[in-house]
């Protein structure tokens, strides 16, 4: 579990074929900032831009480490296939405060940026969202995107899909990957947990699965 508060901006700094067809996935090397590791062992979950993946290798002299990306989750998934920062957060720890919300670190749908512009101190980000997860939007609900725990300030329902729009602080931009951002990025969308149950629950009248 996590909190979608970033602790670090990595770099994905190399993409390797785990083999030679699309059914197979790719191994990235990811590069940390100084110290980031020292509490990171084999096995760990670390979310990357919002999805949960498991350290396979660690240099720390070098201050990187491995992770294995299935098919599955490239084709689910934006930005882990290809060089670039990325945002880091580590696994939950039980005595850890939770500042954003809870965050499983799975990526529910895929977005597109539409605008990212500075409005008075902060930055307007706008994120086309698909049309499949507009009915887990809500005004003053939380959203994660790229990892990071965000509150959506104005939701629109569209024919293409369902727009939100977000306002970032400046620590946000400056601490995250999200001010890197442009018009037509995708990026990792995950709904709230607790709006994700109440869907399971509210979605099925039938008594289907009841004992």
């Amino acid at each position: 579990m996590f909190t979608g508060i970033i602790t670090g901006i990595g770099r994905i700094s190399a993409v390797d074929a785990l083999g030679s067809s699309l059914s197979h996935g790719r191994r990235l090397t990811v590069c940390c900032p100084s110290g980031y590791l020292d509490d990171v062992g084999i096995g760990d979950s670390i979310a990357i831009n919002g999805a949960c993946m498991t350290a396979t290798r660690i240099d720390r002299a070098a201050g990187s480490f491995a992770l294995d990306v299935s098919a599955e989750s490239l084709d689910k998934t934006a930005g882990l296939d290809q060089i670039g920062p990325v945002n880091l957060e580590k696994a939950l720890r039980a005595h850890d405060r939770l500042g954003g919300h809870i965050v499983a670190g799975h990526v529910d749908g895929v977005g597109s940026v539409l605008r990212l512009a500075q409005v008075g101190e902060s930055w307007e980000l706008r994120i086309l969202a698909p049309q499949a997860l507009g009915r887990f939007m809500a005004f003053k609900g939380s959203i994660t995107v790229n990892g990071v725990s965000l509150t959506v300030n104005q939701v629109t329902d569209l024919p293409t899909g369902c727009e939100i729009c977000i306002n970032l602080i400046p620590h946000t931009v400056y601490n995250t990957a999200l001010g890197a951002l442009v018009a037509g990025a995708r990026v990792n969308l995950e709904i709230d947990l607790i709006a994700r149950y109440v869907e399971r629950m509210l979605g099925d009248r039938s008594g289907a699965g009841k004992p």
